[in-house]
């Protein structure tokens, strides 16, 4: 008896965590190169992205986010606002702003926190500038709300991410002053020595992203983003999965572990490409998967698997 109240008790106790995460930490900040909560201390966040709101609308839902956060225990979600293809932001943005808002409200009901993805490859900056500035006067008073301002540049030069990033961060600062920001580098956030050697300055709680895909980025990453953080860049991992850059092929579970085990060392935050059910190894759900959540575990692919377990192991 004695053991099933213990195993009662802990049961209970991981509910409220996952339900408290943002009551418990409130507004996050970056010291030096570390992610902390308002009391200072250091904090790593572990989630899932959903993947491009123009090509999966379907899961972008009230139901999917309380899956992922009482049967996956997200602590942070990311909605990612497709932008140039086609339904996208820059040919139907009212679509895409309810579908990124039913995601964002969500997850402030949820209690988690939630990164509001520019998914795009390329620089649109008026637009963007457009996008902050409407998301910012709407949110800017949640602890909850965290910027991604520039999903992966790809052939841009830093000079011109830079200046871009600038200009957008200026506009969300403006209306919200503290909540974090987070900012790309050149080919699909993988030249961090780049910002390294040349960072934003004049704003506080700037984070820089990285992204990996195990099965094609090795230790050369690590080691990068290694010399990075000591050089003073904050690093958050925004999306990142097992298999191969193209999100497809065979799942590298040694490498993924070490680039878990890398994170998990220097409590580095990550988010598990993609929700959604494309024919592709890194989509985490069979087109069985209901909009709403309950699914079950036929609905949940091989990296759909891996990574809920990886988000529970840390309760």
């Amino acid at each position: 008896m004695k053991k099933l109240f213990f195993l009662i008790e802990a049961l209970s106790l991981v509910v409220v965590l996952d339900a408290q995460v943002v009551k418990q930490n409130g507004k996050l900040r970056v010291e030096g190169t570390q992610l902390v909560n308002a009391k200072g201390e250091p904090i790593a966040l572990h989630g899932m992205s959903f993947g491009w709101s123009c090509f999966h609308p379907r899961f972008y839902t009230a139901g999917a986010v309380h899956e992922l956060v009482k049967e996956w225990h997200s602590t942070v979600i990311r909605a990612s606002l497709g932008v140039e293809p086609a339904k996208g932001y820059k040919q139907d943005s009212a679509t895409q702003m309810r579908l990124i808002k039913t995601v964002v409200d969500a997850a402030i009901k949820e209690n988690v926190y939630v990164i509001i993805d520019w998914h795009s490859h390329n620089i649109n900056l008026e637009e963007a500038k457009t996008f902050f500035r409407n998301i910012a006067t709407e949110y800017h008073q949640y602890p909850h709300i965290i910027y991604e301002i520039f999903n992966e540049p790809d052939h841009e030069t830093w000079p011109e991410v830079k200046a871009y990033s600038e200009e957008v961060i200026r506009v969300i600062r403006a209306i919200d002053k503290d909540n974090i920001i987070l900012v790309g580098s050149p080919r699909w956030d993988q030249e961090l020595q780049l910002p390294a050697a040349d960072p934003i300055k004049g704003f506080d709680n700037l984070m820089y992203t990285m992204h990996f895909y195990a099965g094609t980025h090795k230790q050369w990453l690590r080691d990068r983003t290694n010399l990075a953080i000591e050089k003073g860049l904050a690093i958050f991992v925004s999306e990142c999965a097992g298999m191969e850059a193209t999100g497809d092929g065979p799942i590298d579970h040694a490498e993924w572990k070490r680039f878990k085990d890398w994170m998990d060392e220097r409590k580095i935050s990550w988010l598990a490409w993609s929700v959604s059910d494309k024919a592709e190894t890194c989509s985490v759900l069979n087109p069985t998967a209901g909009s709403n959540g309950n699914w079950k575990e036929s609905d949940i692919k091989e990296w759909g698997r891996i990574t809920k377990n990886a988000l529970k192991s840390y309760y």
